[in-house]
Formats: structure tokens, C-alpha cells, sequence
């Protein structure tokens, strides 16, 4: 397992990283990820430990908080060990302040037993106030027991749309607040969108990306394929309609390159689909998600190796998409914008 530099800051983050989407399944939506209990999440987290994963991803509104209480129970007697981060700002109540991103939503209140945290916040909102989201200095709901980050949630966010990434560093300022420094992503070779505004904008501002559904929404398990039904046990037939849009051609040309490469090199269709984010710029760690031990010691032997050059243009030329404008006419013009070169972050 390689570590990696989390955008510009000082933490070093493992290459592969751990979301508990599928703890507690407490909700039909996340039933269908998973529904991981205690001993359940403690035999995976011990996996990913051995494995050398030090970087475990939950969110308050998950499984309405269970997933991050099963992972508070999980890791006790190892927190020193490993990073600890969640998001906050999605709806987690019925009041009229238990939703955004205001100190108030964002101070410990709830769960008696979370993990010791840094808040990311779970998605922009224009009218959030970068001081008033800041001023929570203290920064987790489990600021009791650990030592708070200094500059508070807003080093990290999720989701976040290019005019607020482009203007923050200016405001941050102002408030004497250091720039941000990582955002999680979503980032797989069926979703390059990534790759015209927050990539660029991430190279010029130092900024590390965290991966989420680096396989696609489950559409490259190497279970879906041209001519075959959807498979029974697929979470797409509840998840689909609220998980990021793609014409089934395009993931199917994907796929047929995924397949030749397994051929090539042994390895299976999503170990080359997470294999391939782990060589583009900026990806300072790809989360990734299972039900099952099974499922996380193959998601995990897709490191410790790497694509060829060859093997990794192929992927690109098959996962190529149109851009919308002014993207595909600068595409014209590679000598007077030149694209950055995949490599280690930053």
C-alpha cells in the first residue's frame, strides 16, 4: 500500500481508502449497500488495517447515523492508528436548523458513541457562510475525544462546484484561514466529468481529491455486460435513479476494454477500473466500499501493481466522452492548453 500526501497539507493518506456506506443499513436506501453490524465491521476494518488502510470515510446522514456509531464501536482501541472523517450537511432531523452547513448543524449534539472525526461538508450551499462554518474551531461531534483538527471542517469538502473551489482561497483569506486542501470526488472511468473544471482548478491549488464510487455507482463490477439482465443482487435496482446518470453503450464500450485488459493481466474488471484512477492526477485516495470480506480483499489487490502505459491509454481512448462547451473546442487546441499528466497527485 502506498501513502500518499493529502493535497497540500501535511497528512499522508494510504492509497486505498474505506467508506462504511453498507454499516447499519438502516434505511431501505442503504440496505441495498449493505447491512454491515458491529462484528461484522470490525473483522473488515481489520482487513483494511492489514492491508495498511489508514483512512476510513463515513457521513451523519448515513443509515441515519448508524454507520457512524457501528464504526465508533469498531475501531475502539485503534483510533490512534488511523483518520477518521465524516460530512455533515445533508438533513438529520426534523428542525429547521438540523440541515445545512452552519456551526450549528455541524457542533456534537447527537450520538453518544461516533468515531472522532474531521467534518467534510456533504455538498455546497451558496448561501453557507464560509466564517460561519469555520467558526466551530473544536470541529467534530466527538471533539471529547481527540485533539480537533485546527482550521475546522472547511478543509475538506465534498461535492463542492468550481466557482466556490475558485473563489474560497480569496474569502479564506480574509478570514486569515488557511486554503482548502482536499475534496472528495465523484470520479470512474464512466464518469470523467471531473476531468474539465475540478482537476485543473485541483493541479493549480494543491487541492487532493478523495475518490467516491470509483466503480461507477456498481455498473463496473464486471457483472454488467452487453446481452445480460441487470444481476438480482445489484443495489442499481433501487439506487439507479439517484446515482450519476450513464447510457448503458458507454458503460458496455468500457467495459469490453476492462475485459480484454483482465485477459492481458490477470486481473479482474474492477481491480484495472481502480487500478487505472489510482495513475490520474490529484487522486490522493480511491474509496472504496464492499458488503463482505470477499469483496474488500479483491477490491484491495487492485494495488501493488500498475497498468502499462499502453494498457492505460486504451482505457482512455474507450471511456472518451464529448465535453460540453467551451471544453471540446479547447480539445482542439492541445499545444495552447496542455493536459495534465497522470501521475502521482499533484
Amino acid at each position: 500500500m502506498e501513502y500518499r500526501q493529502l493535497g497540500y497539507s501535511g497528512l499522508k493518506v494510504s492509497e486505498l481508502s474505506f467508506g462504511t456506506g453498507t454499516f447499519g443499513g438502516g434505511t431501505e436506501f442503504f440496505r441495498a449497500w449493505g447491512q454491515t453490524d458491529v462484528n461484522e465491521a470490525k473483522r473488515l476494518i481489520d482487513i483494511c488495517m492489514e492491508a495498511g488502510i489508514n483512512l476510513f470515510d463515513t457521513a451523519d446522514v448515513y443509515s441515519r447515523g448508524l454507520s457512524e456509531e457501528i464504526l465508533g464501536k469498531a475501531i475502539e482501541g485503534k483510533r490512534q492508528n488511523l483518520l477518521i472523517s465524516t460530512k455533515t450537511t445533508f438533513r438529520f432531523g426534523d428542525g429547521p436548523n438540523d440541515v445545512g452547513s452552519s456551526r450549528y448543524h455541524i457542533v456534537p449534539r447527537r450520538r453518544s458513541q461516533p468515531p472522532p472525526p474531521q467534518h467534510r461538508l456533504h455538498r455546497h450551499l451558496p448561501h453557507a457562510r464560509l466564517r460561519s462554518t469555520n467558526s466551530h474551531r473544536r470541529n467534530s461531534r466527538s471533539a471529547r475525544h481527540t485533539r480537533p483538527h485546527r482550521q475546522g471542517p472547511l478543509h475538506r469538502l465534498l461535492q463542492f462546484f468550481r466557482l466556490a473551489l475558485d473563489e474560497s482561497p480569496f474569502h479564506l483569506r480574509a478570514l486569515r484561514l488557511d486554503p482548502l486542501r482536499r475534496h472528495q470526488v465523484y470520479y470512474s472511468l464512466i464518469g470523467r466529468d471531473y476531468e474539465l473544471e475540478l482537476m485543473p482548478l485541483a493541479i493549480d491549488q494543491k487541492v487532493g481529491a478523495l475518490v467516491w464510487s470509483p466503480l461507477g455507482w456498481g455498473r463496473l463490477t464486471g457483472k454488467i455486460r452487453r446481452g445480460r439482465p441487470l444481476p438480482e443482487q445489484s443495489r442499481l435496482h433501487k439506487t439507479a435513479d439517484v446515482g450519476p446518470p450513464v447510457p448503458d453503450e458507454y458503460v458496455y464500450k468500457v467495459v469490453d476494454a476492462l475485459d480484454a485488459i483482465a485477459k492481458e493481466t490477470g486481473k479482474s474488471v474492477p481491480q484495472i477500473a481502480l487500478n487505472w484512477l489510482l495513475r490520474r492526477p490529484t487522486v490522493s485516495s480511491v474509496i472504496l466500499g464492499a458488503r463482505n470480506e470477499e469483496q474488500l480483499r479483491q477490491n484491495l489487490a487492485a494495488v501493488g501493481w500498475k497498468l502499462t502505459p499502453d494498457q492505460v491509454a486504451k482505457l482512455d481512448a474507450a471511456s472518451d466522452f464529448t465535453p460540453t462547451y467551451p471544453y471540446w473546442h479547447q480539445r482542439g487546441f492541445p499545444e495552447r492548453i496542455p493536459l495534465p499528466v497522470p501521475g502521482n497527485p499533484l
